[in-house]
């Protein structure tokens, strides 16, 4: 599904040249759940941007699903992310003044779909992440686990190929974060492919592969519970 070949990012500041990403060759299979870890400043989020094709690499190649994604032009990126790529983000990056239900919705609205099947879709989406019950409520009255819970509703809803986490568990208490990461587990065993990155050992260990960098470059690969 996924194929990095030799890929480099660097960005150039005042004069100063800083490798994010260094020679990263990199596969991610149909149904497969992996994991990026390193310490803090290591390319993980960087390489995590370049798969859900919000940044470009600076040299090598990204073939997505048979595709090549340099190639592709913006409207054509933006397609792709929308249909393909599902976000889920440390922040939660819900929008305020909109439902639960809404939130969920917005993907779909961009794809000019009607509302009978957005409406099936979303309450699909909101039961599978026990969040069916909170339809109404706005993201101030809900607390990080179940903001979480509704971020992942958000993302599965267009039925992506592949869900990219960052540090989906980084604003959560331990319970509301091993609660999500259940849920991951969860989808994983329901056929989604997963990327996830994180800085906890203890979740990395629950996905079937876990990819190590250090200063942008891949220093280990290890399996993990889920194999």
């Amino acid at each position: 599904m996924i194929k990095l070949d030799g890929v480099t990012k660097v960005f150039t500041t005042e004069d100063v040249e800083t490798h994010a990403l260094s020679g990263i060759h990199l596969d991610i299979k149909k149904g497969e759940y992996v994991t990026i870890a390193g310490p803090s400043g290591c390319g993980k989020s960087t390489l995590l941007a370049i798969l859900g094709l919000l940044d470009s690499p600076s040299g090598g190649s990204y073939t997505l699903n048979n595709q090549a994604v340099q190639s592709l032009k913006l409207s054509d990126r933006a397609r792709i992310r929308n249909r393909e790529i599902g976000f889920i983000f440390q922040a939660f990056n819900l929008i305020g003044d909109l439902t639960v239900y809404e939130n969920v919705e917005l993907p779909l609205t961009y794809r000019g779909m009607g509302s009978a099947e957005r409406k099936k879709r979303v309450h699909e989406a909101l039961e599978r992440v026990g969040m069916s019950h909170r339809v109404k409520h706005y993201p101030s009255q809900l607390s990080g686990g179940q903001q979480q819970r509704v971020a992942v509703a958000r993302a599965l809803v267009g039925s992506p190929s592949i869900l990219l986490a960052d540090e989906p568990t980084g604003n959560l208490d331990s319970a509301n974060g091993e609660s999500v990461m259940e849920l991951m587990t969860e989808l994983h065993r329901g056929g989604a492919t997963i990327c996830m990155v994180t800085h906890d050992p203890r979740y990395a260990l629950l996905a079937q592969r876990t990819v190590r960098l250090f200063d942008g470059r891949i220093v280990e690969e290890s399996v993990g519970m889920a194999s």
